[in-house]
């Protein structure tokens, strides 16, 4: 395996009786690359992220973290090995403040009482990775606002936080724009930016604008099945993406990003 291949998987599948959600998989993700997955709905892109974190098996097919097989384990063993997931909706505590909400999240790595919200933070080392988290996202301001109080731009910043907190060095992160306006998705846009310097990112969104804009590597999901995966202008040039996925779109996304 390359040195700079962090997460691999072969032959991966996941099928529910007769459906096949996601079938052959074999992709490759990289340290420091942000790696876009797009497809239509049911074309198993939540499915592969969830089989990515831990949170499904899959039916058949390996995955592999460093060169080691992971897909075996439990999913908070997939945390402590570094591998961190977002979600498509909101998935905050909205009672406590953004610096607990990190806390909360820091204690899956570093393992402690789950039962406690009050003082969760007191841990120096939970304290620090939580501090560190919010200033990554731009929310240090918001350090001890409760997170219901914030706006719905920072409460999508204040889960990337989040994940940032378990100190991971993947980031899987699914449509961390939806719902957004402009302005409050090119924050995200410049924000993952800047994390995929340090972070390999695995990447599935809607917004075709800001995947083409973001991605070093591009996948494309068709049925469960893999497409393609190549550079961005690969994937836009490919006649079969074009006609299957993007269509007018993507010639008016084109014109937008070139």
């Amino acid at each position: 395996m390359a040195n700079d291949i962090v997460l691999e998987t072969e032959a991966l599948s996941k099928y529910w009786g007769g459906i096949k959600a996601l079938n052959d998989i074999s992709l490759q993700f990289r340290d420091q690359q942000l790696h876009g997955v797009v497809g239509p709905n049911g074309a198993g892109k939540s499915t592969l992220l969830n089989m990515l974190c831990g949170t499904l098996k899959p039916t058949s097919g390996c995955i592999f973290h460093k060169g080691q097989r992971i897909d075996t384990l439990k999913p908070w063993k997939f945390v402590r090995r570094g591998i961190g997931r977002s979600f498509q909706k909101t998935n905050i505590y909205p009672e406590v403040t953004c610096l607990e909400n990190c806390a909360i999240s820091a204690q899956r790595r570093f393992g402690g009482n789950f039962n406690l919200f009050v003082s969760r933070h007191g841990n120096e080392l939970v304290r620090k990775a939580a501090e560190q988290a919010l200033a990554q996202v731009g929310l240090e301001d918001r350090t001890h606002t409760i997170a219901a109080e914030t706006s719905y731009g920072e409460q999508r910043q204040l889960e990337i936080a989040m994940v940032l907190a378990t100190e991971p060095c993947i980031l899987l992160l699914d449509e961390p724009m939806a719902g957004m306006g402009h302005e409050e998705s090119q924050r995200i846009i410049e924000l993952l930016k800047k994390l995929k310097k340090t972070y390999c990112i695995v990447l599935v969104e809607h917004d075709m604008d800001a995947i083409f804009e973001l991605s070093d590597q591009l996948t494309v999901l068709d049925n469960g099945c893999h497409l393609i995966t190549g550079t961005v202008d690969e994937v836009r040039a490919d006649p079969q993406v074009k006609e299957a996925y993007l269509g007018a779109e993507e010639d008016d996304a084109k014109e937008r990003v070139a």
